[in-house]
């Protein structure tokens, strides 16, 4: 049971560093955004690579972040329900939706959209529009974030199997941040 933790560690750790480094693509989109809206109107130039470019940087914060999302607990959760749920319950309820949903649809994901990117890849694909960027990183994106996110999926699940099952250590769960705030400090003491 310990290799299993170590391995969730792993991934939490690789799932961090990226999606860490992924926040820093919002700054980037944000410049080459004003950016081009200065070239636009002060030099009245404009380029479609530098619009493309601004949607890859977006889809590659939304793809790369997904994983580190679901890793801090800052997924959408229906609070009103889980709010008065027990820690067990909580976990039990994560851990039915993970393995019956989460990891099927991203496994299924990710497999199909590398054909996808592989096929783009191959032929050099390049947007249709005139002076735009070629289309295989973009497509790249989709099988990492959807790679990501499975390889996530196994973390979670091997997580909440330990935490089940009573092994130390085994709730690695994110900062009391998660909580809502009317939830109070006392919501994970129940049994």
């Amino acid at each position: 049971m310990r290799g299993l933790l170590s391995l969730s560690r792993a991934i939490d750790r690789l799932t961090a560093w990226i999606g860490q480094a992924a926040a820093w693509l919002v700054l980037a989109a944000v410049l080459l955004s004003a950016g081009n809206a200065i070239m636009r109107k002060a030099f009245d130039y404009s380029s479609n690579a530098f619009l493309e470019l601004q949607w890859y940087l977006f889809g590659a914060v939304f793809m790369l972040a997904a994983a580190y999302t679901l890793q801090q607990n800052q997924h959408i959760r229906i609070d009103i329900l889980s709010a008065g749920w027990s820690r067990r319950t909580r976990d039990v309820v994560d851990l039915a939706c993970h393995v019956l949903f989460l990891a099927p649809f991203v496994g299924l994901m990710a497999w199909l959209s590398w054909p996808f990117f592989l096929s783009s890849f191959r032929s050099g694909e390049v947007s249709a529009s005139s002076g735009g960027l070629v289309l295989w990183p973009a497509k790249g994106l989709i099988f990492a974030g959807f790679a990501l996110l499975c390889l996530q999926a196994v973390s979670e699940i091997i997580k909440k199997v330990l935490a089940l099952a009573g092994v130390a250590g085994a709730s690695l769960e994110a900062a009391p941040a998660e909580l809502p705030i009317s939830a109070g400090p006392d919501r994970d003491s129940r049994p």
